[in-house]
């Protein structure tokens, strides 16, 4: 069972996708999310642009809960262990911290 200090588990679609990402660049981008209910990370959406540069953008507003912010930083951790390649790594708690200036700046 998942709680603040082991963060969610990782469904499996996940990390194949992942893969999938890594190896073939079939995908623009893969949005994961945590499902309380599943207390899993899931894959949410697919875009299928091949693409060169693997970002990996965790987003936490500022404006969630504590307990959610534990859940989100520790399950961040441990599914960030489980995708081995990621090139490029943003913290995001503000649109602005994510925009397309800043994925620019950070591909190069």
């Amino acid at each position: 069972m998942a709680n603040a200090a082991s963060g969610m588990a990782v469904h499996d679609e996940c990390k194949l996708k992942f893969l999938e990402l890594k190896a073939k660049r079939t995908y623009r981008f893969i949005v994961y999310k945590i499902e309380e209910k599943q207390k899993q990370v899931i894959v949410e959406k697919l875009e299928g642009v091949p693409k060169s540069r693997i970002f990996f953008i965790a987003w936490s507003p500022d404006t969630s809960r504590v307990r959610n912010k534990m859940i989100y930083a520790s399950s961040k951790d441990r599914f960030r262990r489980e995708l081995d390649g990621i090139q490029v790594e943003l913290q995001a708690t503000d649109p602005t911290e994510m925009g397309l200036d800043v994925i620019k700046s950070r591909a190069n």
